[in-house]
């Protein structure tokens, strides 16, 4: 049993490793090549950070192992809030909450995470009915988050493009180092997926040998996977804190770095988790 909890620390971590030293410095640089604003980094990171979920909730469901994979996506989502919220209190960006777009996205949040509190509740969890409510949840927190972030940082947005057309342009269309990033992108992908296969293979044992609590492992993975969301949270608000007039720029990049990985844990990845449950 030591030894495959040994694998277990060692598969996460690696995933984890992964995540923060190569894919999310990697999406970062990609972004900041093409001159993206925060919010669009901070989306991308979103997605970034949002990998290892991807693979462990896949990888659990394939498994057969419920309890595991929506348990990996409520513990993240709640850790990514308090870790944000954290970040957001340690770097004293705290007047960024009187910002109406900034409160409307931290709603939305949380209501990433009473959905899957309440699906537990009611024992639908990987109910295959489930998917089409979050393709259309999905797309509704898309459209929420697009029209707050419009009405209510036009500031933000006008101080960006003028850094931007200021300062950006050595990078911009740098296409040699675009192809670059993209293929370090799908080479990660690759050594992600492999070491994604070696973690099921792990959890499988764990959970079917030992006696493990799916709920347990589900938690931990939480706790693992969310580590790059606060790498990340911390990155955002330091990238942008050599101006006063700056730091709310880091603040939207995390808040969208939040937003955009709670949301896809619980409507793309979990539903994903779902449909590889019913198939397999």
């Amino acid at each position: 049993m030591f030894f495959e909890i040994i694998k277990f620390i060692l598969y996460a971590g690696l995933i984890v490793l992964i995540a923060k030293y190569i894919l999310v410095v990697v999406l970062r640089r990609l972004a900041e090549n093409l001159s993206l604003k925060p919010k669009t980094v901070g989306d991308i990171a979103g997605i970034a950070t949002s990998v290892p979920e991807l693979l462990t909730v896949s990888i659990s469901s394939i498994n057969g192992l419920v309890a595991t994979s929506i348990f990996n996506v409520l513990s993240s989502n709640v850790i990514n809030f308090i870790q944000y919220i954290a970040s957001i209190i340690l770097n004293k960006n705290k007047k960024a909450f009187f910002n109406q777009a900034i409160r409307v996205n931290l709603v939305l949040v949380l209501v990433t995470i009473a959905i899957p509190v309440f699906l537990v509740w009611k024992k639908i969890e990987m109910n295959w009915l489930v998917v089409p409510a979050f393709c259309i949840l999905y797309g509704l927190f898309q459209v929420i988050n697009h029209n707050v972030h419009k009405l209510y940082l036009q500031k933000e947005d006008r101080q960006i493009e003028g850094k931007i057309e200021d300062e950006g342009k050595t990078e911009k269309g740098n296409t040699r180092k675009t192809v670059v990033y993209i293929f370090i992108l799908m080479v990660t992908s690759v050594l992600l997926y492999v070491i994604g296969e070696l973690l099921g293979d792990n959890l499988n044992g764990l959970c079917n040998q030992f006696n493990i609590s799916q709920n347990l492992i589900g938690i931990l993975l939480g706790f693992i996977t969310s580590i790059p969301e606060l790498i990340t949270f911390f990155e955002a608000q330091k990238h942008y804190q050599s101006q006063e007039e700056d730091v709310m720029l880091g603040v939207v990049e995390a808040t969208n770095n939040l937003l955009t990985s709670n949301v896809l844990n619980l409507f793309v990845i979990q539903s994903i988790g779902i449909l590889l449950y019913q198939i397999f």
